[in-house]
């Protein structure tokens, strides 16, 4: 990766015409500038995948094949249309929530809707703290998964805070492969096992059918799979604020009514498609391996992951294919996948927080030291909540479902504003043809379906 991003001008959210950059005109010049996603990639290849995933798989077995693939993918769409907004207008996306039309206190509505939501992104949080302190605790019994857990948002702390945004790139990016491409490997191991998936199998998992997914023992976990795999809500929305921090934005200067602003930033936005992509592959492959391995080993097994006994149970998919030896290998994996979310996930969240005091008019972030503050203040304070979030109570399982849950609905609220953005604020010279209005507007109908039959499920059985 390259490490032009450490030479930013005094406020890299600022367009200057000194900032200005010509884009790469060929895949390997493109390659040098590729990264916004590969962080996003530290967050989404975790408890997404590593939990949620191989537990959906552990219940319904290949008969969720499509349905995964199809969570990785529809998403991406809806980031790739804030990435295209994030060059065109320069906005971050909080920016771009408060230009959105209706009801205002002070802000728009769809600010504090995601102010809101914030209550269950801190709890998904502390269940994924959590669930890498009990990956500690099975590794290295010493202390319980509480203490782990504490320990671990300490050095979240001072990493984050000492921290660049090549340092944050580079390590997402570390964490991520190292047990990315081990798990991958796992998966291919496993067709060489008594578990080997016969191939008919999962062919047929690539058929539409929904009833399984509907189960009311396993529709929570349904709702939480499609919410946390591929790009989340929160995921979503931090992208633009690596696409500013990378430069894509920037590089592309002020907005201009000039031919060479059109062609510089259009050159920039290929760039950024190319980077969600290309991370949206790895992920997506990632997804499928973790998945497999829930359904091919965990399924006929009749083996699910519990609050006290998940890491235990997931350990299985390693030394199951692998043999009895593995169990470190998962445990050492596991870890950087965990860690990897927690990392880049707290990264992201407080840019996000910072950025909502500038909003909300009570920063000035045109002076970048004032943004910087709160983002170090956030950097503090949202792993010690999560921390204390999870020794509340330390189900980790139940947390990181019910925070997923809960963020899930968020991402319809973006999918749509996205759609807004796009006609309302892009520059008509970046934005695409008819097939990505289709494409948007199907995933946002996609995105919309599964929370509401998850709410409408929810709401029978309470009755």
């Amino acid at each position: 990766m390259s490490n032009t991003t450490d030479l930013k001008p005094a406020n890299p959210y600022a367009r200057t015409a000194e900032a200005v950059l010509e884009p790469p005109t060929d895949f390997r010049g493109t390659l040098r500038f590729l990264g916004p996603s590969f962080i996003l990639i530290g967050s989404i290849v975790g408890s997404g995948e590593l939990i949620l995933t191989t537990s959906f798989g552990a219940h319904v077995g290949f008969a969720a094949l499509w349905f995964i693939l199809l969570s990785c993918v529809c998403k991406t769409l809806v980031q790739a249309e804030l990435g295209r907004y994030t060059i065109s207008s320069g906005d971050t996306c909080l920016e771009a929530f408060n230009r959105v039309p209706g009801p205002r206190w002070r802000v728009s509505w769809a600010v504090w809707i995601w102010i809101i939501w914030q209550i269950p992104g801190l709890i998904v949080g502390g269940g994924i703290l959590g669930s890498t302190g009990q990956v500690l605790a099975t590794a290295f019994p010493i202390m319980d998964q509480v203490t782990w857990a504490l320990l671990l948002a300490a050095i979240n702390v001072v990493i984050l805070l000492v921290g660049k945004y090549s340092f944050l790139e580079k390590g997402s990016t570390f964490m991520v492969m190292t047990f990315s491409a081990t798990t991958m490997i796992t998966a291919v191991a496993l067709q060489f096992t008594p578990f080997a998936v016969p191939l008919n199998d999962a062919i047929q998992g690539l058929i539409i059918d929904v009833g399984p997914l509907m189960k009311p023992a396993v529709i929570a976990t349904t709702a939480a799979a499609f919410a946390a795999t591929g790009v989340s809500g929160g995921e979503l929305m931090s992208y633009t604020y690596w696409c500013v921090e990378k430069g894509y934005a920037r590089y592309a200067g002020p907005r201009e009514d000039t031919d060479a602003w059109g062609d510089r930033a259009l050159g920039w936005v290929k760039v950024m498609r190319t980077d969600v992509w290309l991370a949206t592959v790895i992920f997506t492959a990632t997804t499928l391996a973790f998945f497999w391995l829930g359904a091919g080993v965990l399924f006929p097994r009749g083996l699910a992951p519990s609050d006290k006994e998940m890491i235990p149970v997931l350990e299985n998919i390693y030394t199951q294919s692998l043999g009895p030896w593995a169990r470190s290998l998962f445990l050492t994996g596991g870890f950087f996948v965990l860690y990897s979310t927690i990392f880049s996930g707290t990264a992201g969240t407080t840019r996000l927080y910072a950025d909502a005091l500038g909003v909300l008019g009570l920063v000035d972030f045109t002076d970048f030291r004032a943004r910087l503050k709160w983002i170090r203040i956030f950097t503090v304070a949202v792993p010690v909540i999560q921390a204390l979030v999870f020794a509340s109570n330390a189900k980790p399982l139940q947390i990181v479902i019910f925070g997923s849950v809960a963020n899930g609905m968020l991402i319809p609220l973006i999918a749509f504003i996205t759609i807004w953005l796009r006609r309302h604020g892009t520059d008509r010279r970046l934005v695409s043809g008819r097939a990505t209005d289709i494409g948007l507007w199907f995933c946002a109908f996609v995105i919309a379906s599964v929370s509401t039959v998850y709410i409408l499920t929810e709401l029978t059985k309470a009755r």
